[in-house]
Order: C-alpha cells, then structure tokens, then sequence
C-alpha cells in the first residue's frame, strides 16, 4: 500500500497530458506521469515519491505506437517491455529488455518508465544510445525531436512537466551485430551489477554501459580505445577502463574496486565476441 492519497487522471492525448501536468503543479499537488507504475509504487511505500496526481499515459496513442515510418522505427514511451521482446522489431533492445527484472514486472515496466525511473540502471536506454536514435518529447513548449545522446546520455536532461513520448530508430541499425551482457552478484532476476551493451557499424564497435555509475552512458573516446584493433585487447581494455566516467558506484551490490574488475572482464568478453562476427 502506498501511504498517501492522490488523484488519478487519463488523458486522451499528449495535448491533454501536459494540460494537466501544468495545472496540477499550479494547485501543488506534484503530479508525476504514470505509464506501468512499478516504480512509483516501489518507492511510494518506502516515501521516496510523494505525489497529489497521476497522469496515465499509457492510453494515449502515439505513446502506445510500435510501427515503421518510412525507414525508421518508432515505439511508444507506454509499451511494455514484454510487448517490445515479444514483438521484437529491435533484436538488441529485446535482449537488453529481457534481462531486466522478471517477466511479471516486465509485464508493466514501460520503455519510457525505465528510461526516465529515478533508479539509476534504465538499461533500456542502452540500444537506443548505441543506434544514435532521437526521442520525440513534448511539454509547455510544444513537441520537438531530440537526439537521445542530448536527453538521455548520463543523468537525464528533461525539464519539469516534459513527456517522453516516442523513440525513434533508423531502420539500418536494427539488424547490425550486437551483443548485450549483464552481471548480477547473485539470483537470476536480482538488481545488475553491470550491463554492458554493444553494436558493431562500419566495422567500428559500439559499447553503452548500465550500473556502472550512477546513469547509464555511452562514451565516444572509450570507444575510440577499444577500437586500436593493431594494439593487443588488454592494452585496449586498460586505456578504455581510464576514460571511465565518475563517480564509479560503490553499494551493496558491488564495490568500486569489484565493478571495475568485472569490467575488464566483460569488455574482453565483448570484443572478442563482437570482432569475431
């Protein structure tokens, strides 16, 4: 049970959502927009979110679209991840979708939930860095199409009241090799400890990363590092570990230190993987 009452809203259109953001937060009451709702419900009940309103996207249409447009793909913020594995236009995002968490909470965590939860791994976010897609959003301000390395590169960058709505993916990087890999310290279904996800185009290898800091990111010069092909891979490994982001997370799941460790490993694993297709 969540400790507090609130008040339920669901708009028909992305027009009305944001209407309804704007004059909820005039009246104070904190609205926060609501797709499969785990993670408002997890962190209600230990009082970590405290809201008057909830505004349910997930009947608004383009929030629910899973379809081609010309040559890109477009998939709706309110899909969960179970309709995007079993439908499976992204064969890398349903592999990185179906290591997270189990099938029943995969049943209502959305694509947009994961991307814009307050829990720091969002792995689904990791395909659409490695394929340079771009997210429609929309706020007081209208809608506009940004690319995901401006919104969801690192810590996200959406302002008070916007709603993602839409992820947009060229149709020429669904197919290309890939691989995803994730760590747990222990269980089958228990929080990662590191996710690594990677992409190969023009023969270049792309690697984006989950659990390592505290936001998931993709890193040009540690990929710059990893792709010296004439320099042995553990020199590789070594220098690209050097371009790491910080903070490195350091809790219960793992330390600094064991993380670090883990990864050496793991981007061994993928790169011989991945220069071997």
């Amino acid at each position: 049970m969540i400790p507090y009452d609130f008040e339920y809203y669901r708009p028909a259109s992305v027009a009305e959502a944001i209407r309804l953001y704007g004059g909820l937060e005039k009246q104070g009451k904190s609205p926060v927009y609501y797709s499969g709702g785990t993670e408002i419900i997890t962190l209600g009940r230990i009082n970590l979110v405290k809201t008057g309103a909830v505004i349910d996207i997930k009947h608004i249409p383009e929030c629910q679209a899973l379809g081609f447009e010309q040559n890109r793909l477009i998939l709706g913020a309110g899909l969960s991840l179970t309709k995007l594995e079993e439908a499976d236009p992204f064969p890398l995002l349903s592999k990185t979708a179906r290591e997270v968490a189990d099938r029943t909470s995969r049943n209502k965590i959305t694509l947009g939930g994961n991307i814009c939860g307050r829990i720091f791994y969002r792995e689904a976010v990791l395909p659409f860095l490695l394929a340079d897609s771009h997210v429609v959003i929309a706020g007081r301000d209208g809608i506009k199409r940004r690319s995901v390395h401006d919104v969801c590169n690192g810590n996200l960058r959406l302002d008070k009241g916007e709603l993602l709505v839409q992820l947009l993916t060229e149709r020429s990087y669904l197919e290309l090799p890939h691989v995803s890999i994730k760590k747990r310290k222990q269980w089958e279904t228990g929080y990662p400890l590191i996710t690594v996800a990677a992409l190969r185009k023009d023969d270049r290898i792309r690697v984006a990363f989950s659990g390592l800091c505290p936001f998931p990111f993709r890193s040009v010069e540690l990929e710059e590092e990893l792709n010296r092909r004439h320099v042995p891979l553990k020199t590789r490994v070594d220098q690209a570990v050097r371009r790491l982001p910080s903070p490195i997370l350091n809790d219960i799941e793992g330390s600094a230190e064991y993380r670090i460790f883990v990864l050496r490993n793991l981007l061994e694993d993928v790169m011989e993987e991945m220069e071997g297709k």
